[in-house]
Parts: C-alpha cells; structure tokens; sequence
C-alpha cells in the first residue's frame, strides 16, 4: 500500500545538535521560546552578537512580535551592574528622557525595578524592566505599547521557564506563521537561523522552515556549501508544499552550487532528491536517487582537541548562544562532526529506501532497512541528536504502516505510539506531532476502530487550531475522517467537518479580506489611517526585501548597484524600525488589540445567514473532494462522487465549450450542457431540494472550481432535454440555450472564500464616501511607447494599446447616477501616473469601474505573468499598465469594484505578490486583480472568468443592469435579473454572454444603499 494518504510531507534531517526543544526543557539551552501562551505570537530568540554580552556566562534574547517587522525590544542576563536608565538599547532610537525608577510587580518573579523613557522626537515610549537573582542582573527594554510582552520575557528568562500570560498588544493581523518566520529570519544570526530553519522543518512547520531557509540563501550566495545546503532545503519545502516541478529546479540549483568534494551536502541532495520522488508515489525513481554515489567523508575529529581545551569555532559560537550550567557546557561539545553528519544522512537513506520498498510491497525487504536505520541513528551520540529523534519517530511510523499491511493491529498500534511519544518529547505543539495522530486517527479508523478514529481526529482539530502552519502537514490526512463525517450525515458530523475543513484555509484573498475588515472595524477614523500607515510600510518592507535579494543575487554586479545594496539596506531598516513605532502606536487604539477569531463554528455562520440563503462549502482533500451545504436551520456534510483531477478535467472542457483563443479572438462552441448537467449533479445533487429552494447561494469554491461560476450549471434534467430534443430538428440553432433551468436563473450567487472572510465581509462598515461613481476606461490609442517606456522582451505588444474597450458602458452608469455624483476618466486622462498620483481621491467613490483591457497571462510562455489593467500612456512617460503592485497601493474606500476586463478573477503568482509586498498567498484563482483591489479597499468585486463579450452589448447590458439597481436592492440581484434578460435572448442565451462575472463578497449588499449620504439625489429606475 501506499504511505496513508497522497503527500508524505518528509522533513529533511535537522543537523544541529540536540539542544532540548521539548516543553520541559530549561529555556537557557534553548535558541528560542515562545513568549507568553495567548494573544499575539511573540517569541524570543536567542542573540549571541549582542554588544551588551561581555563574557562567555551572558546571553542576550531578542523579542519579536507577529506583524512588527523589527525587533520590538530585548532581554539580556549579564554578570555586571545594569543601570537601568543609562544601559544601551537593542533597539533604534533618539535621546530619551526617563522619569523616576519605580518598582513593579511581574507575575513568576515579583519585585523589579522600572522606568519609563520618552523619545520625544518620535512621541514613543519606552519600558525597562532589571531584577538580580545571584549574580546575574536580568533586564527587558523595549516598547511601552508591547509591555504585556516584555514582561512575560523577563519572568520566562529569570525563571527558566516559559511562562504562561497573553500578550495583547495591537496587531493588523497582516501576516501568517510565514510571513512571521521571515521577519524572524531576518533578525537572527547566520546559525541561528539554520538551526531554526531545521528545528521547524523537524517540526512540520514546512511553510516557516522555507522561510529560514530562503533568508539563508540569500545571505550564503559567496559561500557555495551554505548556498547548496539553503537551496537543497528549498527544494524540500517545495516538494512537501506539493510542487514536485520546483523542487527538482531548486535541487538541480543545489547540486550545481555544491562543491564537489562536500559529501555532506552531496548525501543531502540525494536524500532529497528521493523524498521529492516519494511525495511523488515514484518508488522506482526514488531508488535510483539513492543509488548515486557521493562524496566520501573525510575530517580531523576535534573531539580530543575540545577535551584538551582547544576553543574551535563551532564552540566559540555555541558557547557564546547558550548561558554557563553544568548540563549546557556538556551540550556545547556536543556540535557534529562531517562524519556524523553523513552517518545521519545515510541513516536516513536506508529509511527512504524502506519506504520505496513498502510502497512496492516488499515488506519484508522494507522491514529489514528499517531495523538497519534505526541501528545507524542510535550510532551517532545513541541517538540523542535532536535530527535523530524526529527520524526514530519517521521510523516508527513506517514500522506501523509495514504491520498494518501485514495485518498486525497491535504491532501497528505500538509503532504509531511510539512515533508520538518521541515527538511529543522532542517536538511537542508541533504540526509534526499533529500529523503522527492523524496518521494513527486514519489507522484506527480503517480497522474498525470508529469511536477511537473519530475522538483522535477531533484531538488533531482542535489542538491544531492553536498550532501554527499545520495546514501543510495536514492537508493530505483528514480524507479519513472526513469520509467518516459524510458517512455520518447528521448536524453534528457537519459542525465537525466545518471546523476541521477551516485548517485546510489557505492564504490569499481571504487574508486581504480579514485585513480590510479589521482596518474598518470602527468606521474610517484616525486609528483606521494609522492601521492603513501601518500595513503600507509592511508592504514596502517586503518590496524593499525583493529588490535587495535581486540586486545581490547578480552573478556579476556594477558599482552603481553595490551602491544601491547599501542604501536599499539603509533604507529598509528604516523602514522597519517606522513600521514598529507604527504598530506601537496603535496600541493606543484598544479594538486593534482584540484577535480576530480564526475559526468559526458552524453555528455562528447559519446565525448570519438570512431566510433563503445557503452557504455551500467545498474542500478539496488529495483527489478526494468534499462539500458542505449549509443553511440557517440545518447542514450537510456529503463526500463529491468525482476526483480533483476528473473535476479538474470537467472544468477545462466546460470552459472550453464557453471560448477559446485563437490567434488573438475568441471563439465559442456549443455549451457542453450534458456535462454542466453531470456536474451539476455532482455538486448538489444530494441536496437538490434544498439548492432549487434558495434564493441566494454563497459558494465558497476550491480547487478547479475556482475557475468556474457555478451559475452556468443546468438545475433540472427537464431543461437539458428540451434543448437536446430541439436541436434535433433540421436547421436548429445549437447556440440558442433559451428555456434551460440555469442554477443562475432566479438565483442571486455570491462566492465566498471562507467562512470567517464572509462574515467578515457581511459586517463591515458601508463606504463613507461621499461621490456615488467614478468611470474609467477607453484607454488613448498608441501606436508606439513613449521614449521613457522602452519596451523590454517582455512587455506587452503595442497592439494592445490599440483596441480600447468603448467606454459606452461607463457613459451608461455615469447618466444613471448622475453628473453631480459621478465622473468619467477616459482618452489620456486615462493613465496609470495619473491614478496613482490622484490615489487620495479615489476614496471619494462608493463605486468604481474600471472597463479597460485585463492582462493576466504572460505576453509570452518564457516571460512571467504579471497581473495588470490596460490604461493610456502618461504624457511623461510610464508603460501604461496599472499593475498588481500599483493597485494594491490605491487608497479606496469601495463598496464595490466592477472590472469590466478580461479573466479579471484569475490569480498572481507568489512572486508577483511578493514583489507588490504582499507576503502571503498567490498562485490560485482570485489572488490576481481582484485580490489587489481588496487590498485597496474594496469590500467587494465583479470580475469576469473570461474575455467579456462586446457584442450584442452583452457586457453593456449587463453592466447596465447593475448600475441600474434600485436603492436597497442587492447587487446579487441586480445582476441576476441583467443575467436573465440575456438567458432569454436567442442571441445571447450562451453562458459566454451572461455568465462570465462573478461577485467576491456579500452580494446580499446593494450597490446603492437607502442612507441619506450614500444614495444622495439618486432615484429609483424610471423617476
């Protein structure tokens, strides 16, 4: 059999030492901890090049918060006198001010010494904190608006004990464990970084480690072993992420970076190369992986040497991150050899040659490695290396999936406990940990043991809700248990797979949505523009980031761009230390301190749907595909009777029968209604009832149903036959789908990309602007660039800028609302400088449409695609694109967003995200334009799946349908009924005319609100 469930989620081999990560663990032999057990992520990590330390007994710790992109204060424990108003800062700051010491109480450690200073250039506050235990002086200083932080820090580094204590402080809620780890990379030293690096990727944190990892090769491009070492593990993450392609590009990286002679980064390369082949399910090819010979290993073993009192470099480095006890001083040698670590490697090697041949299964050939790799690990330091220790429990866990195929129910049941205990010991809270349950949950499911299965399963969910990035490790092992919840089918086996299923939420649109409702969660005041301040600084950090990593990752460089390395570094600690005071300033504003809810229960969604609403939700688990249909008084869980990759399929001809392109112009067949109809019935089939009966449908869509509105499916079998009956006769028109029963037709649709994202969405504040509509458009025809826009190999033809969209659309919606409360951008005016230099303005509109040409693909396939709107050239030169990046830097304040433009819903690859500052997310469907304008402020979007037609002026007539809304009337609605008009018309009943846009967001909510401000002069249709 195969390793239960698709996607083994391998670790690489973490070669540090095993410098304990377990609960119990003295902090002081650990390089990080996290601080407090509640509110906002903030940790402490170790820092041994901390000017303060003076001799080998001190250590020093920096703090970190979630969304703070620096250092937010520090603890140092040091041999000598602390004057508490004169000791330097770890942080950057002006002349400070301080009033008397006082004394202070902290929980754990009572009494302490305090005093507040003041940097009044900057209008911050400062707060420090020193007590003495023995002869060690213990002092925390750092932001007063992080003081809950600061606090828990000095009581966890004086007591040796993490302790417990939420902090709340402000946070925009901006990023994710990722986007944290990356901030926590940047701030640690080269070895701290690669032993967190390894300790998370040990961990499953697998979208953290390649965090570490990434910073690390940037840093290590003149070092080619560390570049090597940072590439290979890249690779790996990728390869644990799914992305078999890019693992195998960065491992063919590695290998070329990889010195020759290095037989350690050699065996890793190899090791990996045969995990991304397993993940794969490609025994074979694994095997031959393993079979590649590498370098021999060859050192001077330093271990007499150490004893004898020589101080090597490794030791100098570890003695100066860890404090001087007895247990430490003992670990501190403990650094491996070359030697060991390729004895690690090639334990490691015989384990991955176990699991290829159990997926053969030849058991008794796997069962023999595994012994023999176990007999390896415990040969290096009997095993007490923190790497060995997660690979005992990758063992154990293979070492349950030989018995079970043997059918040995206990020997299974012992191997699976062993593997959590050691984790549990070694790696406790970790998605590792998580994953070794869920493997045995799916186990004792499959023997029959149902209540076991089930009650382990709801252990997994529930602590996994708490533990970061384990949606990675979990992904690929639910489908057991959701299996069993569709089986079940009751309300409760519903409310179960709802809260499992929201482990599954990946980053993107749905984060930008949660970042703008937090952003207005008390209307537009000042802490809302200073939240706004706050999450731009963010985005330039990592902007700022990119273009340095480009500039240094240049084979060869100029002059000119070492100079401007120095000052992008320059700039960018700026830039980090004005987005910390930014965030401390918000902690003067309370309702930035409270945590978003991350998880919702089932209850609390069907308490804000609305009588004939329903909230369908799918989940695509492996091949497996689930879905949850859901309404006020009752909900469903139900297993798809399809496979991701036969809906995947499906998908791709249905959108092929809607058009096609060729030569630069779309091309429609014959709509596949049999397969709609198929699919249709796919979906909803098991509660047809309840769908037909809804009057709005929230589909929250995944996997290949990302790039299909579910509106365009047939919803009775009647309608299909009726249309295959009547284009039997002679001379038929088989374009004419007049009379069939759309799922769309008498039925608003709105989609969703998340539970708490349209809760979110359904609570936030209306628009506070004042001016109803701006209209923009019909860019200025260009028949060459101007000289400051010089194209490149990869800019877009000039012919694009030929074919303007008529701006007859827009003329339509500004003569509906009128010329006192609208305004049309078109021609010249029409330009991307001239966007962004009026971005201020822009707030100003409840409404914006923009009816210009989408661009989405690449131009070409060898160039990346980077999302954008077609618009006229500035006078002064620009390249007449108002792109991802651009967009995101708008400052909206939008009910609605209409992008009257082609395949607008399409998404943005994780660089372009990156290079507009956006941390999180990309590479699926709705994390392209739409997702940019979310993060400008839009609370909601139309976007189109495809190429929006001109003729018969569909788009014009659906378009004009929704600004033609009446006041109060849903905007869900409004295009329901334009969609219908076009349903009804032989000349446009194909999906292709009427079925392109969808609506991100609550389309529950009008276009034109009743409020006096917001509706104005504004009156209803034929007044």
């Amino acid at each position: 059999m195969t390793r239960v469930l698709t996607g083994m989620l391998l670790a690489g081999v973490a070669l540090v030492p095993a410098l304990a990560e377990a609960a119990d663990a003295p902090l002081s032999i650990r390089s990080s901890f996290r601080i407090g057990d509640a509110g906002v992520l903030c940790t402490a990590q170790i820092k041994p090049t901390d000017p303060r330390l003076t001799s080998i007994f001190d250590r020093g710790y920096q703090l970190t918060c979630r969304d703070a992109a620096a250092p937010i204060g520090s603890v140092v424990a040091v041999r000598r006198a602390v004057d508490l108003a004169r000791e330097p800062s770890a942080l950057p700051m002006g002349p400070l001010t301080c009033r008397a010491e006082e004394a202070a109480s902290i929980d754990g450690i009572g009494t302490v010494r305090a005093i507040t200073c003041r940097d009044e250039a900057a209008g911050l506050d400062y707060r420090r904190y020193s007590v003495q235990r023995g002869k060690t002086q213990y002092l925390a200083e750092g932001l007063a608006g992080y003081d809950p932080a600061l606090r828990l820090a000095l009581a966890s580094v004086v007591t040796d004990k993490a302790q417990p204590g939420a902090v709340q402080v402000a946070t925009t809620e901006v990023s994710d464990p990722a986007a944290f780890a990356r901030i926590q990379a940047g701030s640690l030293d080269a070895a701290g970084a690669r032993v967190e690096a390894y300790t998370r990727n040990n961990a499953g944190r697998f979208a953290e480690s390649a965090e570490f990892f990434e910073n690390l090769a940037g840093r290590d491009v003149n070092e080619p072993s560390s570049l090597a070492e940072a590439l290979a593990n890249q690779g790996l993450q990728q390869s644990n992420l799914g992305n078999s392609s890019a693992a195998e590009r960065l491992l063919a990286r590695a290998e070329a970076a990889s010195p020759r002679s290095d037989g350690v980064i050699q065996r890793l390369i190899r090791n990996y190369r045969a995990i991304n082949q397993l993940n794969q399910h490609k025994p074979a090819a694994a095997e031959a992986a393993l079979a590649v010979n590498v370098a021999p290993v060859a050192e001077a073993d330093q271990a007499e040497q150490i004893r004898n009192g020589l101080i090597t470099p490794p030791l100098s480095l570890a003695i100066n991150r860890e404090s001087a006890t007895g247990q430490q001083v003992a670990e501190l040698s403990s650094n491996l050899t070359p030697s060991e670590r390729a004895a690690i490697l090639d334990a490691q090697a015989t384990e991955l040659s176990a699991i290829a041949l159990r997926q053969e299964k030849r058991l008794g050939d796997a069962e023999a490695k595994l012994v023999d790799a176990r007999e390896r690990i415990i040969g290096v330091r009997e095993g007490k290396v923190l790497s060995a220790r997660w690979l005992l429990s990758e063992i154990e866990v293979e070492r349950a999936l030989v018995a079970e195929a043997r059918g040995d129910r206990a020997g299974a049941v012992s191997a699976f406990d062993a593997a959590i205990a050691a984790l549990a010991d070694s790696f406790p809270d970790s998605p590792a940990l998580l994953s070794a349950k869920a493997r045995k949950a799916g186990f004792l499911l499959r023997s029959g043991d149902e209540a076991g299965g089930r009650a382990l399963f709801g252990e997994v969910i529930d602590q996994g809700t708490s533990v970061a990035d384990s949606s990675t490790a979990l992904r690929n092992l639910l489908a057991p248990y959701f299996d069993l919840l569709a089986r079940d089918g009751t309300g409760t086996a519903a409310a179960a797979m709802f809260r499992a299923a929201q482990l599954l939420q990946r980053p993107g649109v749905a984060q930008t949505q949660a970042i703008l409702a937090r952003q207005y969660s008390a209307g537009n005041d000042q802490g809302s523009a200073l939240f706004r301040l706050a999450i731009a600084r963010t985005r330039e950090i990592v902007r700022q980031e990119g273009e340095i990593g480009r500039l240094e990752a240049l084979a060869e460089r100029t002059t000119a761009q070492d100079q401007a390395i120095a000052a992008g570094k320059a700039s960018l600690e700026a830039l980090k230390a004005e987005q910390v005071r930014l965030q401390a300033q918000l902690n003067d504003y309370p309702r930035y301190k409270v945590l978003s809810p991350q998880t919702v229960e089932l209850a609390e969604l069907q308490g804000a749907l609305r009588p004939g609403e329903g909230y369908y939700k799918m989940m695509v688990v492996g091949e497996a595909i689930y879905a949850l249909a859901i309404t006020k008084e009752a909900a469903r869980p139900l297993k798809l009777a399809t496979s991701g990759s036969a809906m995947a399929a499906d998908v791709t001809a249905l959108r092929g029968s809607i058009v096609r392109i060729e030569n630069g112009e779309a091309l429609t067949e014959p709509f596949d209604l049999k397969r709609a109809r198929a699919m249709y019935l796919t979906l909803f089939g098991p509660v047809d009832g309840e769908v037909r009966g809804l009057k709005h449908l929230i589909f929250e869509p995944d996997g290949p149903m990302l790039q299909l509105p579910p509106y365009l499916l047939p919803a009775t079998q009647a309608s299909v036959d009726a249309y295959a009956a009547r284009i039997a006769r002679p001379n038929a028109d088989e374009f004419d789908f007049t009379g069939v029963d759309w799922l769309g037709r008498g039925r608003q649709v709105s989609i969703s990309v998340g539970p708490r994202s349209f809760l979110d969405m359904r609570a936030i504040a209306p628009s506070h602007a004042r001016q109803a509509y701006l209209g923009l458009g019909e860019n200025a025809v260009a028949f060459s660039r101007p000289m400051a826009a010089v194209a490149d190999e990869c800019d877009w033809p000039i012919a694009m800028w030929q074919q303007p969209i008529s701006a007859a659309e827009l003329k339509l919606a500004e003569a509906r609302f009128g010329p006192d409360r609208s305004r049309l951008v078109t021609g010249a005016a029409f330009n991307d400088a001239a966007l962004l230099q009026s971005s201020e303005g822009l707030d100003n509109y409840r409404v914006l449409h923009f009816a210009t040409h989408g661009l989405v693909t690449a131009p070409r396939p060898d160039c990346p695609a980077r999302p954008a709107l077609l618009t006229s050239f500035a006078p002064d030169g620009s390249d007449g694109l108002l792109s991802f990046r651009e967009i995101f830097d708008l400052k909206l304040d939008a009910d609605v967003v209409i992008l009257s433009a082609c395949d607008t819903a399409g998404s943005a690859t994780a660089a372009v995200s990156r290079e507009a500052g956006i941390a999180t997310g990309g590479n699926y469907a709705l994390d392209g334009l739409v997702r940019a304008f979310v993060g400008a402020g839009a609370r909601s979007v139309v976007a189109s799946h495809w190429p929006v037609p001109e003729q018969f002026d569909a788009t014009k007539r659906l378009v004009g349908g929704m600004v033609n809304a009446q006041p109060g009337q849903p905007l869900a609605l409004a295009l329901e009924q334009a969609q219908e008009k076009l349903m009804d018309d032989p000349r446009t009943s194909h999906p292709f005319y009427w079925a392109a846009f969808i609506i991100l967001g609550d389309g529950a909510k009008p276009l034109i609100p009743t409020t006096a401000i917001a509706a104005g002069s504004i009156a209803p249709t034929g007044q």
